[in-house]
């Protein structure tokens, strides 16, 4: 099953999107956020609902951004790529769930119909885009996909997330393109346990996750948890406290994140972008509006084009406010396409918030951070 054609936009665009309207299609399970309808849950809908990646999309076309993007093709990822990572049990369950219509994946990972299917197309479109970033066709890539990945662990889904795509790209990339090394960077605004997991022992892949400290998953993100054997030192949370804004993300990732990247020297950079740090997100308290975003991208951008030859592969997570979350992932894009920014009629109220700028506990965080990624 395959998406819109490769190469449908203008010639010499530097940056690939990858989306199948499935993923605008698919309706996780019926419930109010992550708990099922029944009881005394009156029925409403999933976190993870489709209107904010398809209202992404959607404003994608108005702005024309998808005039300069190079759209991919999506396919179905093979069960034998997924096992790279995942027990094949827990396919087996994908695979009843999606003959029952309605289920769990794991906790707090309501399914609706087409989950595995769907789950496939979003690993699929993370690998389309790393192809069309290793093989020279454009500069950097964009997987806007549903459902998110970050928090799927090796036999079960967790939080909203079926299966692994970031793990799995990486996977990919080492499998179909020879790369060594590879960074993985996690603005979510909950724990990147997935990658965390799947990396700990594995010097080759640096897994950095800055997240809502002690959010989700519970006891999870926590600066001790460096990474183990050989591997001690390859993995850093940043936890930071509800209220965190611009000023300490954007310095955090220049004094303290890119030095980190920069040394580690990856053949492949990967952002887990989840919008749910935003100011206007139901999921998360954080501060964060789309020029955060923007200039998180950018910084990482360069980065990539100092140590690898631009390789640069940006996967939606979270993000489940409809209204703010199209104005977060378009500044993202309009940063990997370097194109001018459009309008975000929401940016100057929440850049005069209090909390956008460095507060001495945030510094406290950040300088806890650095100590940790010394220690490792």
């Amino acid at each position: 099953m395959t998406g819109p054609d490769a190469n449908q936009a203008t010639p010499g665009a530097r940056t690939a999107l990858a989306w199948h309207e499935r993923f605008a299609w698919y309706e996780a399970g019926i419930g109010a956020g992550f708990a099922p309808a029944g009881g005394l849950v009156q029925p409403y809908e999933a976190v993870d609902a489709p209107a904010p990646k398809a209202r992404l999309r959607s404003l994608i076309d108005v702005v024309g951004l998808a005039d300069s993007l190079a759209l991919i093709p999506v396919e179905e990822a093979s069960e034998n790529s997924i096992a790279s990572f995942h027990d094949p049990a827990y396919l087996a369950r994908l695979r009843q769930l999606e003959e029952e219509g309605y289920g769990e994946a794991g906790r707090w990972a309501p399914t609706g119909p087409d989950v595995y299917l769907t789950a496939r197309l979003a690993v699929g479109a993370c690998y389309g885009a790393v192809d069309a970033v290793m093989g020279g066709e454009v500069d950097n890539g964009y997987a806007l996909v549903r459902p998110p990945g970050h928090h799927a662990r090796r036999g079960e889904g967790l939080g909203s997330c079926i299966l692994a795509n970031a793990v799995l790209a990486v996977h990919h990339a080492i499998r179909e393109h020879g790369i060594e090394r590879a960074a993985i960077v996690d603005w979510d605004v909950h724990h990147g346990n997935g990658a965390q997991e799947a990396f700990w022992d594995d010097p080759a892949v640096l897994t950095i996750s800055i997240h809502q400290e002690g959010y989700f998953p519970p006891g999870s993100g926590g600066l001790t948890e460096r990474g183990g054997g050989d591997a001690v030192g390859s993995n850093l949370n940043v936890p930071l406290p509800p209220g965190t804004g611009h000023e300490a993300y954007l310095t955090l990732a220049e004094e303290v994140l890119a030095p980190i990247v920069r040394g580690h020297r990856p053949d492949l950079l990967i952002l887990c972008a989840g919008y749910d740090s935003s100011a206007m997100d139901p999921m998360g308290r954080m501060l964060l509006h789309s020029d955060s975003y923007r200039q998180l991208t950018e910084l990482f951008r360069s980065l990539a084009e100092e140590l690898c030859d631009g390789r640069l592969v940006v996967i939606q997570e979270g993000g489940y406010s409809p209204a703010y979350t199209p104005f977060c992932g378009l500044a993202v894009l309009e940063a990997l396409a370097g194109t001018p920014g459009a309008e975000d009629p929401f940016l100057d109220v929440f850049r005069e918030m209090p909390g956008q700028l460095l507060t001495d506990e945030q510094r406290r965080y950040i300088a806890a951070a650095a100590q940790a990624a010394k220690a490792g």
